[in-house]
């Protein structure tokens, strides 16, 4: 499949090693934009004027700040915003959301799916947002799906968008948006001892994301690639047991912790991808990959497309191992965060070799860091697998699945 590197005119030139965008076929991979000119840090225009303290609101700024970049991103390769077919906004404050959600239907009218989360920092202080965007061209037939028994979102966006045979969820939480965690959704005080929060919210995510695929002439045996946002990860064990309920078969799955979402009480957020069966599909494994202990499978590919799980730096028998440590006997000599990357984006290699493909054929990358003061040296590996680098998110979260663990890495590629 043809690929194109996109670089939108007028979007700032990022000071890390990523593009702004990659176009593979029809489809448009964009890089997560944040508010910044990576000159001045958040540019006047994005932040409100001390001078007319009671006009327009930083978030509104900087969200609409980031979507013209974004725009010109999507020009660049030939189309616009209204092409978008998923979205997904990590917010440094929830508070935020209402006024951001009032920036983003002036935007767009006609609402993508969307996925938003808190996250606990963005690469440049004072940040409020970053949008993360996957884009069709228009040629190719869109259709927005509504499932018959998924509540109607409350805030600006569509339950999912099937384009060709790919289809396009929004993240999922368990809320009814009418009394907030709907009784089924939460264990029953008058049974304290039977069922527990996580797993029923967990199946009533499930049950809504499974009657979108449904809408679409799927099943959530055609997922795949999962991403899971917990609000603490002791629910990890909990919801996987659910997990393999509705996915004997498991898809590929990154997992992080987050610092919020968006109805008080939801514990999990899910997003998922789907392939209609008709489309070949194969599992992968890296030969020299860990085997993760938890339900979910390396990597997925379907048609020309590797959905890649999330890695970390665990070999899931000792934590995080040796190799992936500074050595205490030689302090001054390598970093954590550089062995981590270096370790996870090897496995990745494997997984890769696996499917038939390389690094370069990487057209969307995610990076999911505990600590933002670790990117700059992360980076420094990045450049060494990534001399042309393909566009990046990254965001810092909460926690990841195994303690000590720094780093999350999360890849999509189009094989040649």
């Amino acid at each position: 499949m043809k690929k194109q590197v996109v670089t939108g005119e007028g979007t700032p030139v990022p000071m890390a090693h990523y593009c702004q965008g990659v176009l593979a076929g029809d489809t448009l991979y964009a890089a997560g934009q944040i508010a910044s000119d990576y000159k001045t840090g958040v540019p006047p225009e994005s932040r409100q004027d001390p001078a007319f303290p009671y006009y327009g609101s930083d978030i509104q700024k900087q969200a609409r700040y980031v979507l013209k970049n974004l725009r010109n991103v999507f020009q660049a390769a030939g189309m616009d915003l209204k092409d978008v077919v998923k979205s997904q906004v990590f917010l440094t404050d929830l508070d935020d959301f209402f006024y951001f959600d009032q920036a983003w239907k002036e935007i767009f009218p006609s609402p993508p799916p969307r996925t938003t989360v808190q996250v606990s920092g963005l690469l440049v202080p004072g940040c409020k947002v970053e949008i993360d965007l996957w884009g069709v061209h228009p040629r190719v037939k869109h259709e927005v799906i509504t499932g018959k028994k998924t509540p109607t979102p409350m805030a600006h966006y569509s339950q999912g968008v099937l384009i060709g045979d790919t289809l396009y969820a929004a993240g999922q939480i368990a809320s009814d948006y009418r009394t907030g965690v709907p009784p089924e959704a939460r264990q029953d005080p008058a049974f304290p001892y039977y069922g527990s929060n996580i797993q029923k919210q967990a199946r009533y995510v499930l049950e809504n994301l499974k009657s979108v695929f449904e809408a679409a002439g799927m099943q959530l045996a055609d997922v795949v690639k999962s991403q899971v946002f917990l609000t603490d990860l002791n629910d990890f064990y909990y919801f996987d047991q659910v997990w393999k309920e509705f996915f004997p078969s498991p898809p590929p799955r990154t997992t992080v912790q987050v610092s919020g979402l968006l109805v008080p009480g939801c514990r999990v957020e899910i997003d998922l991808w789907g392939v209609h069966r008709k489309v070949k599909r194969e599992v992968v494994s890296g030969k020299s990959t860990p085997t993760p202990m938890a339900h979910y499978c390396q990597g997925i590919l379907a048609g020309e497309t590797l959905y890649a799980a999330g890695q970390i730096a665990s070999d899931y028998e000792t934590g995080v191992p040796p190799e992936a440590r500074q050595d205490p006997a030689f302090p001054y000599y390598g970093s954590n965060i550089q062995k981590q990357t270096r370790y996870v984006l090897e496995n990745l290699t494997s997984v890769f070799e696996a499917a038939g493909c390389s690094f370069k054929d990487v057209v969307k990358s995610q990076v999911f860091l505990t600590d933002l003061d670790d990117f700059y040296y992360f980076d420094q590996v990045w450049k060494e697998f990534f001399p042309s680098p393909p566009p990046r998110t990254t965001v810092q979260v909460s926690a990841l699945l195994v303690p000590g663990c720094r780093v999350e890495i999360d890849l999509t590629a189009v094989v040649p």
